[in-house]
């Protein structure tokens, strides 16, 4: 299993790739949400979807031997995108690895050259509802 870090580097390498270029960047985030498994109709609640976020965001955890499961769903392609990046960097993971990783890799790729303001804002309450998951699941056990 990889660390967060170790994630997060290979995020930074493979944004790296596009120099730059914000087009190449923005379809390279879109593929990515494209890329995200199926989320079940089911979960798709009121409940699961993140406050704070311009667009529809569906987010559902679960707990299984010790680590935090993700699985997401977005109405639009960037912010499947950057959910995407949040699961991956997260995504079968003890709660304190994700209540104590620094994620240095929204800078390192230039995040906020590609979102704006509102969009920054989902992406805040993203990390916030999946730390609280982590939270939550902590208190339930054994969160190491």
């Amino acid at each position: 299993m990889k660390s967060t870090t170790e994630i997060q580097n290979e995020i930074i390498e493979n944004f790296e790739l596009f120099e730059g270029d914000m087009e190449s960047t923005l379809f390279y985030l879109m593929d990515l949400g494209k890329k995200l498994p199926f989320m079940a109709v089911s979960l798709k609640t009121a409940d699961n979807i993140v406050k704070g976020c311009q667009s529809k965001v569906w987010l559902h955890a679960k707990f299984e031997e010790g680590k935090v499961i993700f699985e997401a769903d977005s109405n639009t392609e960037i912010t499947k995108g950057l959910i995407s990046l949040l699961i991956q960097v997260w995504n079968n993971q003890t709660p304190d690895d994700i209540l104590n990783t620094d994620l240095f890799f929204i800078d390192k790729i230039g995040m906020s050259r590609m979102i704006g303001s509102q969009r920054s804002n989902g992406f805040a309450g993203m990390m916030k509802q999946m730390k609280l998951y982590a939270v939550a699941f902590r208190s339930m056990g054994d969160g190491r």
